[in-house]
């Protein structure tokens, strides 16, 4: 992390619509089962992040989390934020649905949103 403060955010990027509410428990993804750790992104990597591994999707849901509620089982790798645990509906402060419109990129989209802070 290039800072020494660390986040008071950090975001879970979600291809499909989080269950309402939000479990106890974060159902992962076949990729972070197969890496062993959940995949978040910090507010900045978020649009990037999302053009890279999902610019064929029309709609994603990124949720908000208290970086400060599970900050000893973060580990920086890369430069990303990577969760050796789990987190479930204790740690999220909110979650976001953007939409990319045909032609535009997310991070287009997501580039003036205030909520990514």
């Amino acid at each position: 992390m290039a800072s020494d403060a660390p986040p008071k955010f950090v975001y879970k990027i979600l291809p499909s619509a989080p269950p309402q509410p939000f479990p106890k428990e974060n159902p992962l993804s076949e990729l972070d089962q197969k890496d062993g750790f959940v995949h978040l992104s910090t507010a900045t990597q978020v649009p990037g992040t999302s053009d890279l591994f999902f610019k064929d999707v029309s709609s994603l849901w990124v949720a908000k989390l208290r970086f400060v509620d599970f900050a000893e089982s973060i580990k920086w790798e890369g430069g990303f934020p990577h969760l050796y645990d789990n987190f479930g509906a204790d740690v999220v402060d909110s979650v976001e649905n953007f939409v990319k419109p045909e032609g535009q990129t997310w991070a287009s989209v997501m580039r003036t949103s205030e909520w990514l802070e």
